[in-house]
């Protein structure tokens, strides 16, 4: 239960739309599973944000940071206590020379498409991520050769007490799938990105390039949280678990992708997270006995089973 001193304080200085009571997480996630969060909270502003989390550590309530709910699986339970998310309310972009500044609620791909508007080339990996720009520096998000960490230059947070705090490119630590702010809990707000300067044309090309790959590899068509699995040393996922003849392997609705076996998918619409779950294990106990290789989530799993 949310004390009501905590609801009334905020509704104070949040508008109603972006704060809500007993919220469905099925509908703020990719994977279009997920129970009910006791609060839901859409901060417009850092300045809310430190309100929020200030009042949060104040009310010692449990606190889930989200940004577009694209590399998660929230458990069918749902979530106790109060969920943070970055969205549309966060996602203002601006350009200062060879720098894009984001807030953390903007996704990916528009931020890569600010950064090609403006002919500035080393963010082109990023236009199909189908995550925010907070999520991106949280899990150093990459793809085809490209990360975060080639491009993060410097991020803001605010902390569990409501306290800002900056960051620049050297205390990121950032590392394949890892951020320091995985260790810290601290909320990502803002990002500045160090780009170069480009040919428009050519950095139109590239993406074009990567988004036709992606499409045509990629079971963008179904829910899903995006890539399942960590890559093994030495190995790719998919290939693992397609080589162990996995594809299309089924627990209630979550499948694994005919198209892509790196991919777990919502096939049916209305998969749970048990069903989820349900297949990752049994993927992991398969692929580790014809293998020898044990698979890890890259997908992180939240709330309550």
């Amino acid at each position: 239960m949310i004390d009501k001193n905590f609801i009334q304080k905020c509704q104070a200085f949040i508008e109603p739309n972006r704060f809500r009571l007993d919220e469905p997480m099925k509908l703020h996630t990719t994977f279009k599973i997920g129970g009910p969060a006791d609060c839901l909270i859409f901060p417009a502003s850092m300045e809310e944000t430190e309100k929020v989390l200030a009042l949060v550590s104040e009310y010692k309530l449990p606190l889930t940071i989200l940004g577009n709910g694209s590399n998660v699986l929230v458990q069918d339970k749902g979530i106790r206590g109060v969920v943070v998310k970055f969205a549309r309310p966060m996602a203002k972009i601006r350009h200062e020379g060879t720098r894009i500044i984001a807030g953390a609620g903007a996704l990916l791909k528009d931020v890569s498409e600010a950064a090609a508007q403006n002919s500035l080339t080393g963010l082109e990996f990023a236009c199909g991520i189908p995550g925010s720009i907070g999520g991106a520096i949280f899990m150093n998000a990459g793809a085809y050769d490209g990360e975060m960490k080639n491009v993060a230059d410097t991020v803001r947070t605010v902390d569990r007490e409501g306290k800002i705090h900056t960051y620049s490119r050297d205390e990121l630590d950032l590392g394949y799938r890892h951020s320091r702010f995985q260790d810290n809990g601290e909320a990502i707000v803002e990002v500045e990105l160090l780009l170069q300067p480009g040919g428009r044309e050519a950095i139109r090309a590239k993406m074009e390039d990567f988004t036709e790959r992606r499409e045509s590899k990629q079971p963008l068509e179904m829910p899903s949280a995006g890539s399942t699995f960590k890559r093994p040393k030495g190995y790719f996922a998919g290939t693992l678990i397609q080589e162990t003849g996995l594809k299309g392997l089924q627990v209630g609705g979550a499948q694994v992708s005919t198209k892509h076996a790196g991919f777990v998918v919502n096939a049916t619409g209305d998969a749970t997270a048990a069903d989820v779950r349900g297949l990752i294990h049994e993927v992991q106990q398969r692929v580790y006995k014809k293998h020898g290789v044990m698979l890890h989530p890259e997908v992180r799993i939240i709330g309550e089973a």
